[in-house]
């Protein structure tokens, strides 16, 4: 038997700290005495505190000081507003930690996609931390790097919806590290390393490197769409019914038996799921052990219990009605079991909502049913590329493509290594539906932006990107911005774009009232952020923030003939004379949410 060392070492350090607490709590008491016993539950806290993850020394940068003391806020670079009609995207100038603080009040819960592509810490000057060039002989390379991308994607986290996924780029220098970090930050996720070869090969120490990696953090239920460079093998649309992924105690109402006549292999029905007996009274024992067994059993029949062809308990992934309809329908098929490890007599098959669509709109071809059972026989059936494979090698992927592209759109190499279009649409392609809005908070070159409108064009779609960078060496408008314009006229894509600066108002050291009144005048950019509108020349919509806008907008709403939303500060009440005004021109009134002012509250 194996012994925990480090436990045992946590132990030994627990009994001293309590032979000191008693020591000290018998001896003479003094002012010191309470501050002693508090140090100790302090040090104690610590001991019992988690002993398993990614341990790195954690390092505070520049803008972690700067945000102590100062509240980010956006203003817009009206100048380089490109208003082209369709979907409103942004583009964000400014340390990213700072964007991602102010998306927190505007986008918590509510992006779909986040791709990045940060630093790979390569010790090359491609790093750099509280503006100085990360070495490789910095003996805290790799903490520096866990300290910086670790403070970004725990934010980025909570803006994920709840079937939100983040992709992430890295070199083999950190992928280790960032995989044991995100296992860590989205325990409840499936982290997945994919390769892909981005070259021919760069020697290095006797070694060539022909790969970069991508991670992805997908919910566990994750159901990519179809890739361009997968797919297109034949393959029966049915799929196993059992969802391992949970067991009897998370899903009893998936934990029930299947009926199947031994002869002619067809459903008869199901038995009473765990849900159910528990309701009537019939089991009141503990979820856990509740043995698969049933005495319900048809003559003739074979009981059917949710156990994976490993052998292990788990449930069905249908309700006991949807199934029995599912099995009229023909979307169910039985046959014989030929795993050695699961004891059921026979497999159960379902077809997935994708399949049934497929079917309903034509595209499944439906050829009969099998002999003596409804279930349907189909013709030819190919995949498309729902599954993502974990090594890709298209050409198409090498960064000398990026590289090429975009040195042919601005005439020189103003960018080094940026992604190929294709490798970034694709990434897009299978992670995003037409509605999806799309965060890079490491914008670069601006590749994801395009890459969305390239997408958009060719499906059809409304996705909306939002892209943040620094202005390094004039990057964010130099570079990023100047693509996006570049091919937004180039192309023609029905797709404007509005650029803030990142800013920063000082908290203390001032008038209230000072700081409220200047804190109000960046309101308009997070609502015009979180609602994807532009204010500025649109008559159609309005703001008003204070007493006195109101007051001048229902005075002059003559002016505003053409308008029909107004977004209103949520401590604004408007009176009686007021409310007519706006009901009878028939604006509708949308509340600016609280949370905006949150900076103010906390003051």
């Amino acid at each position: 038997m194996s012994t925990n060392i480090s436990k045992q070492k946590r132990d030994d350090l627990l009994t001293k700290i309590e032979e000191i607490r008693r020591y000290i709590s018998n001896a003479a008491q003094d002012e010191n005495t309470g501050n002693l016993l508090s140090y100790l539950s302090e040090i104690e806290k610590d001991i019992n505190g988690k002993k398993y993850g990614l341990v790195f020394e954690e390092h505070r940068e520049d803008i972690d000081e700067v945000l102590e003391t100062h509240t980010p806020v956006l203003t817009e670079e009206t100048d380089l507003f490109i208003d082209n009609g369709g979907q409103m995207n942004f583009l964000i100038e400014g340390d990213n930690l700072a964007s991602l603080k102010l998306l927190e009040k505007t986008h918590k819960g509510r992006i779909d996609l986040i791709y990045i592509d940060p630093p790979y810490n390569t010790g090359n000057n491609d790093f750099i931390y509280d503006d100085s060039i990360v070495e490789k002989t910095d003996s805290f390379i790799h903490s520096k790097w866990l300290s910086f991308i670790s403070e970004r994607i725990r934010l980025a986290r909570k803006l994920l919806t709840e079937k939100g996924i983040i992709i992430i780029s890295i070199g083999y220098q950190e992928v280790h590290n960032l995989v044991a970090l995100c296992q860590e930050i989205f325990y409840d996720r499936q982290t997945v390393c994919v390769t892909v070869q981005t070259s021919g090969g760069k020697p290095n120490g006797g070694f060539t490197y022909t790969q970069e990696y991508l991670v992805f953090i997908v919910p566990q239920s994750f159901s990519p769409n179809a890739m361009s460079f997968t797919g297109g093998i034949e393959r029966s649309p049915f799929e196993g019914l059992t969802l391992s992924t949970f067991d009897k105690t998370t899903r009893p109402n998936q934990t029930y038996p299947i009926f199947v006549d031994k002869k002619t292999m067809n459903i008869v029905g199901v038995g009473k799921s765990l849900t159910e007996l528990i309701n009537e009274g019939s089991y009141n024992g503990e979820l856990k052990e509740y043995v698969f067994e049933t005495d319900e059993t048809p003559e003739g029949c074979s009981a059917l219990w949710p156990i994976s062809s490993k052998g292990a308990e788990c449930v069905w992934r249908l309700i006991s009605s949807r199934l029995m309809n599912d099995w009229k329908l023909g979307y169910i098929k039985v046959s014989k079991n030929k795993s050695k490890v699961n004891p059921n007599e026979f497999s159960i098959q379902y077809l997935p909502d994708g399949v049934i669509k497929k079917i309903e709109s034509g595209k499944l071809e439906v050829i009969g049913h099998e002999e003596n059972a409804p279930t349907l026989r189909f013709g030819k059936n190919e995949t498309v590329g729902s599954e993502i494979p974990t090594i890709w090698t298209e050409k198409d992927f090498f960064t000398t493509k990026g590289s090429s592209y975009v040195r042919s759109l601005f005439g020189d190499k103003r960018f080094p290594y940026p992604k190929p279009l294709e490798f970034i649409v694709e990434i897009l392609r299978a992670s995003t539906d037409e509605n999806s809005i799309i965060l890079d908070f490491f914008a670069g070159s601006g590749t994801t932006g395009e890459s969305t409108m390239l997408l958009n064009r060719a499906t059809e779609g409304n996705r909306r990107f939002i892209l943040c960078t620094n202005n390094e060496n004039n990057i964010c408008r130099e570079v990023t911005y100047e693509r996006i314009r570049r091919v937004i006229d180039k192309e023609s894509y029905n797709a404007s774009l509005k650029y803030y600066k990142v800013e920063y108002i000082p908290v203390s050291e001032r008038l209230y009232y000072e700081y409220a009144d200047e804190l109000l005048l960046h309101i308009r950019e997070l609502v015009e952020l979180e609602n994807g509108i532009n204010f500025v020349g649109n008559a159609e919509i309005a703001i008003v923030l204070t007493d006195e806008e109101l007051d001048a907008f229902t005075q002059n709403i003559l002016q505003y003939s053409a308008c029909h939303k107004l977004y209103m500060g949520h401590d604004l009440l408007p009176d009686d004379e007021q409310e007519r005004i706006l009901r009878e021109n028939e604006i509708e009134i949308s509340i600016i949410p609280d949370y905006y002012y949150k900076d103010l509250q906390e003051v």
